[in-house]
């Protein structure tokens, strides 16, 4: 069992580009279309909850709250975009068009699979994030070079939150059940978790919870990035993000395994 499972591991250090460029291939048809509807949740909270709320709430932690927002629109958008790029398209690739079982027939070992297939959804995620990040700066409520600071901070959040997926759909029997990640999880990070309103807000019980979601580590690095501020607590941050990456990373190729291997 032992042999079996490290046999499924990535065979090496680039057989993953692989799986990553035949991606690429096939997106860069759809490419607006992709990138448009990546935006249009986060545009939404953006424009909606910005101007909206913000003439009502005015500055938060020392800033306007539009600004405030679109750092935490950010994070939230690599997380939206890595996220849906996995349990749809890439639980489509294995599942219903059956690419995985026709590239195992290569050289490529599942988890060269599975790590290219992380690599794209956080490539998806950079671009997401990036996008919004532009919209702020355009705006003004973000500085040009923040941006892109920022981006290895987006990368690593659409790493963690595709590797979390990847669990998911290593489990769903169909797309049906996806529903559930997204209203019971996903949906409740974006309140929980910062991105909308300072976590201080909250009840001290949900304040612990919310310290410990991915989605919080993520808000705490890339929010000081954007507004220019000094962080705190980084390598912390940086730890747990890569904690939430590795560990469901490992845990996907097991349950890949039994269920492709059989």
């Amino acid at each position: 069992m032992g042999q079996a499972y490290l046999a499924a591991m990535p065979a090496n250090a680039y057989n993953w580009t692989a799986v990553w460029h035949r991606n690429y291939l096939v997106w860069k048809k759809v490419a607006i279309a992709s990138v448009l509807g990546n935006l249009a949740d986060p545009i939404t909270y953006l424009f909606g909850l910005g101007f909206g709320l913000g003439i009502i709430v005015g500055r938060v932690d020392g800033t306007s709250y539009i600004a405030f927002l679109a750092a935490g629109m950010v994070a939230t958008s690599a997380m939206t975009s890595s996220t849906f790029e996995t349990i749809y398209a890439t639980f489509a690739r294995m599942h219903a068009e059956r690419t995985w079982e026709a590239i195992l027939c290569t050289q490529l070992t599942l988890g060269d699979i599975v790590l290219g297939e992380l690599a794209w959804a956080a490539s998806k995620a950079v671009l997401a994030g990036t996008a919004i990040g532009i919209v702020a700066a355009t705006l003004g409520y973000a500085g040009w070079m923040s941006v892109l600071y920022a981006l290895p901070a987006i990368a690593l959040t659409g790493l963690v939150f595709a590797s979390l997926a990847m669990v998911v759909i290593s489990l769903a029997p169909s797309y049906d059940y996806f529903i559930f990640y997204q209203t019971l999880v996903v949906t409740p990070m974006v309140f929980l978790c910062g991105a909308i309103f300072p976590i201080t807000q909250l009840p001290s019980g949900f304040q612990r919870l919310a310290r410990l979601l991915p989605l919080a580590h993520s808000v705490d690095l890339i929010r000081p990035v954007i507004l220019d501020r000094p962080g705190s607590d980084a390598a912390l941050h940086v730890s747990a993000l890569f904690i939430y990456a590795l560990l469901p990373f490992f845990l996907s190729i097991a349950l890949f395994r039994r269920r492709l291997m059989r």
